[in-house]
């Protein structure tokens, strides 16, 4: 086992999007503009409405796939061909914007909470054109994995010991857990060799070794990027932890960005615009 050291660490800031949602973007920011094929994450937390409420009123994608998961709160979608639901607390939507689509993402109060993350994941410049599609999983069919002292939740890609979660992209092959520690517990996991990967901390305080051989401590809001190996090795503290861990295939092509479109060229984006601006979505 060769275990992947941190090489880099970030750490969140906060900004707004949206309609002036408050939240804090973790990749897509000067320290970390995109770890390929990922493209973005932004965490959102918040027990005040006037944080959130406003939402995300409907806007254009291209080229890319968003990936919203929700711990808790609601966010009623809708686009513009008719689709519309609720993800509920634990629930995820995998979107593949693909071609086009437009859609909006509003907040329902539940409790006054909503906490979440939203990921977006590059697609090939081959499958950029790719018809709109999603995938949407409520928490119930989301497998959780017991280990002595560790939950982990599989959204998409298989554990090393065999659960697998229900979301499939075998474009990227991404695996995306949610892995819940108990005190002084560690969380030995194995990763695809070839693929980037990702540690971000949700809560708690989670040990791992870096690059010169030291153990370092990441905290709240902050990323590692992991460098080679084939597999993870995390420990908590004296508290209880929560964490992403996240990985895929790099696609290893350019990437032209032009706000909610993510193309291979920076005629591709003029062109992204220009079909929104004819209503060609």
């Amino acid at each position: 086992m060769n275990t992947r050291k941190a090489q880099q660490v970030i750490t969140g800031q906060a900004t707004t999007d949206g309609a002036g949602v408050d939240l804090v973007r973790v990749i897509g920011q000067p320290a970390l503009m995109d770890l390929d094929p990922f493209l973005l994450l932004d965490a959102f937390r918040s027990d005040n409405p006037d944080d959130y409420i406003a939402g995300f009123p409907p806007h254009p994608h291209r080229g890319f796939e968003t990936v919203t998961y929700l711990l808790n709160g609601r966010m009623r979608h809708k686009d513009n061909t008719g689709n519309e639901g609720v993800i509920e607390p634990g629930g995820i939507q995998w979107m593949t914007a693909g071609s086009g689509i437009v859609h909006s993402e509003m907040p329902e109060q539940q409790d006054g909470l909503l906490e979440g993350f939203q990921l977006w994941i590059n697609l090939p410049g081959a499958r950029k054109m790719d018809r709109p599609a999603y995938q949407e999983h409520d928490a119930a069919s989301i497998p959780t994995e017991t280990r002595e002292g560790t939950k982990v939740k599989v959204i998409s890609g298989v554990t090393s010991r065999g659960t697998t979660g229900p979301v499939s992209q075998p474009l990227t092959d991404p695996v995306y857990l949610d892995v819940m520690l108990q005190p002084g517990t560690e969380f030995i996991e194995s990763l695809d060799a070839d693929h980037n990967a990702f540690v971000y901390i949700i809560n708690g305080e989670v040990a791992l070794e870096d690059t010169e051989g030291n153990q370092m401590k990441l905290a709240r809001d902050q990323l590692a990027v992991l460098g080679k190996g084939d597999a993870v090795a995390l420990k908590s503290s004296d508290q209880e932890s929560r964490l992403l861990l996240v990985a895929g295939k790099p696609l290893n092509e350019p990437v032209a960005r032009g706000g909610p479109f993510v193309m291979n060229t920076e005629a591709e984006v003029r062109q992204a615009f220009s079909d929104y601006r004819d209503g060609n979505f």
